[in-house]
């Protein structure tokens, strides 16, 4: 009998988990939410869509920010990042405002202070959510990885026009092919995430959510201090592939609320 009492209460523990896990990850359909101010279903009307999205309007540690240098704290004791990615079966879903690219099994994982957080995904946003000193760029890539215990970090790239982006190109065919389709998944075979080259040599670290619904909060975010270059025509085609009639899929700026805003930068030798 008590054999069979704790297998119901593992049970209900796993089903609670996922449950969560699912409350707590970015929607995969993103066609009940838009990013038009003046909506009723607007990134200011995002909590009041579902009771599990009230975060979005209630939470303190809303993302994205403003990285403004007066706010930052240059430190470097936070280390160059520390990222241990692997080829991986990957697919691309068109989620209804951004067009995601997963990595089935994760790709690899990023480690921060001595926890491992699995790649899962990466998608774009155009323009930029973040901003530096009040600048957006034309392009902000978002890698979101997840640990086994359910906490999100996002590593944020952003890109502004110039010379093409050699992992868009890679995958332009696929983005193409899944431009006139709506939640249809697509494999495309394996993609390895280093190719998405990122600096980490220097970068910005504070405490955020995820910036569409269901924000979920905790999330640790590190944006990449390098920008990165794209074309115009590979931003539009990021764009236009989720056909949403939207001319933007980005979140606007989000109270600071005194969160530290940390700065890495390494100490330079003599």
């Amino acid at each position: 009998m008590k054999m069979a009492a704790t297998k119901i209460l593992f049970i209900s523990f796993l089903f609670l988990s996922s449950a969560f896990l699912a409350r707590s990850a970015e929607v995969d359909d993103e066609s009940e939410f838009s990013y038009d101010e003046k909506s009723e279903n607007g990134p200011a009307k995002w909590g009041k869509i579902h009771p599990e999205w009230s975060t979005c309007n209630t939470g303190k540690l809303q993302s994205p920010i403003d990285l403004l240098n007066k706010r930052v704290e240059v430190v470097s004791n936070l280390g160059k990042l520390c990222t241990h990615y692997k080829p991986s079966n990957a697919t691309l879903l068109n989620r209804g405002h951004d067009m995601m690219l997963r990595w089935e099994g994760g790709g690899g994982y990023l480690k921060i202070n001595g926890t491992k957080y699995q790649l899962k995904q990466c998608h774009w946003h155009t323009p930029s959510e973040h901003t530096i000193n009040g600048k957006r760029f034309n392009l902000e890539a978002h890698l979101v990885h997840e640990s086994d215990d359910g906490k999100t970090a996002v590593i944020g790239i952003m890109y502004k026009i110039g010379r093409p982006d050699s992992f868009l190109s890679m995958i332009e065919k696929d983005l193409k092919a899944l431009a006139s389709t709506k939640g249809v998944e697509r494999a495309i075979g394996t993609i390895d995430p280093k190719l998405i080259k990122m600096d980490g040599k220097t970068y910005y670290r504070y405490i955020g959510s995820l910036t569409v619904p269901p924000c979920t909060e905790d999330v640790v975010w590190t944006i990449d201090r390098k920008v990165k270059t794209i074309t115009k025509r590979q931003m539009k085609l990021i764009r236009e592939a989720v056909h949403d009639e939207s001319e933007t899929n980005a979140r606007p700026a989000q109270p600071v609320n005194r969160r530290p805003i940390k700065f890495y930068k390494p100490e330079e030798r003599p």
